[in-house]
């Protein structure tokens, strides 16, 4: 089969689980005609969706592609297999689903990490007694007034806006509408509307902190989802690559994007980031100790695993709910209503593997971008944000 057919077969397949699952599409900015194609046809059978992956897996060598777009496709074909013989209704281990949906491993944390990492809290955390109760009532007071969230928003978008133009060019036409919603499983959430524009939606219904806010606006917007998507946009499907105009949950890309878009902050405002956001609140008349910000982040760090710890023990090991939620509050120091929202994002059907994208994707471009000299993290950073890398070619890089 030609590229041309692969492509277009490639595309065809993805805009149909849109028909299977709403929201499967993240994001597609190809031929309308072709979403319009598949969206007024019959809704397709995942078992047909399935075959469909296997077949394009084993006509692609043959399609002449460049050996890296190849590769990317085939991963992404292989997550789809697995997302359609899901909906299909086969039983498929929870390890193995996010093996293929995400191209990682994934196993239970050492709790040994956790507990050190409470002892640094310890230390850092104001008063003695109880650590979760010491760190809600840090994170009380660390909350941002109702009032003051959309001011904070546009400041924080605009100050990260304009580092990010610097150091990776971006269209002038570009633009972010931050939105606040409710309802939602998740924090905040990019949907990238093509030609350079993306809605952000920030939920509402969790209360936003000093010390997270920088890292939301930095992870949705600059140098995050929305800075990745127009430089795709531009640089790879501008440049006939076709495959990168679709994005897909549950595939390869979200690893990748997920991991890129939890270091976007550092990219962008370096190891003090919390120094250069004091100076920001300030100018809006709120206080926020940057420096203990950053040291509190630094050691909240060590407990990244324990949110795909609960969803391995909800989905692997067949724990209950109640078990899984005080598992979430012992080791992650969540309020109880903090816990529920997080199980109820890993019960979602559609979210429950995503976890693994935040904990595997941040680990793994930590140590490839680790790997360089700092004075080159910027312009490695810049390749996750204008590549089709996907976590085995990271993995071969480091490798080599």
């Amino acid at each position: 089969m030609s590229a041309p057919r692969i492509l277009d077969d490639y595309l065809r397949l993805g805009l149909a689980f849109d028909r299977v699952e709403d929201g499967f599409v993240d994001a597609f900015t190809g031929d309308p005609e072709l979403r319009k194609e598949v969206a007024v046809g019959p809704r397709p059978d995942p078992r047909t969706l399935a075959g469909t992956a296997r077949r394009l897996r084993s006509e692609l060598p043959a399609a002449g592609l460049p050996r890296a777009r190849q590769a990317f496709i085939d991963a992404h074909l292989v997550a789809l297999e697995c997302s359609a013989r899901k909906f299909a209704g086969d039983e498929i281990s929870f390890v193995d689903e996010v093996r293929a949906y995400f191209d990682v491993d994934i196993a239970m944390e050492d709790q040994e990490r956790y507990r050190d990492a409470h002892r640094q809290l310890d230390e850092l955390l104001d008063g003695s007694g109880d650590l979760g109760e010491r760190y809600a009532s840090y994170k009380r007071r660390d909350e941002i007034p109702a009032d003051k969230l959309t001011a904070c928003v546009d400041a924080f978008a605009g100050a990260l806006r304009d580092r990010v133009r610097a150091e990776y060019p971006l269209p002038e036409t570009e633009t972010v509408d931050f939105q606040v919603v409710s309802d939602k499983p998740w924090s905040g959430f990019n949907y990238y509307l093509g030609n350079y524009r993306s809605r952000v939606a920030i939920n509402g219904d969790l209360t936003q902190h000093l010390s997270t806010l920088p890292h939301l606006i930095a992870h949705e917007a600059y140098p995050g989802h929305h800075t990745e998507h127009c430089r795709k946009e531009r640089l790879l499907v501008g440049g006939g690559e076709r495959e990168q105009s679709i994005f897909l949950v549950n595939t390869p890309q979200c690893l990748m994007a997920e991991g890129l878009a939890d270091h976007a902050l550092h990219a962008a405002a370096g190891d003090d980031w919390g120094l250069w956001a004091q100076e920001i609140y300030a100018d809006l008349g709120l206080r926020f100790d940057g420096e203990r910000a950053q040291a509190i982040a630094r050691a909240a760090a060590g407990l990244l695993g324990v949110r795909q710890d609960a969803a391995l023990l909800l989905h692997d090991r067949g724990r209950d709910a109640d078990e899984v939620a005080a598992y979430l509050e012992r080791w992650s120091l969540s309020t109880p209503q903090r816990a529920r929202q997080t199980l109820r994002f890993l019960s979602s059907p559609l979210w429950r593997a995503y976890i693994s994208t935040y904990v595997e994707g941040y680990r793994l471009l930590q140590t490839w971008l680790d790997a360089v000299p700092a004075d080159q993290r910027l312009a490695r950073f810049g390749r996750l944000l204008d590549e089709p890398l996907i976590p085995s070619s990271i993995r071969a890089e480091l490798a080599a």
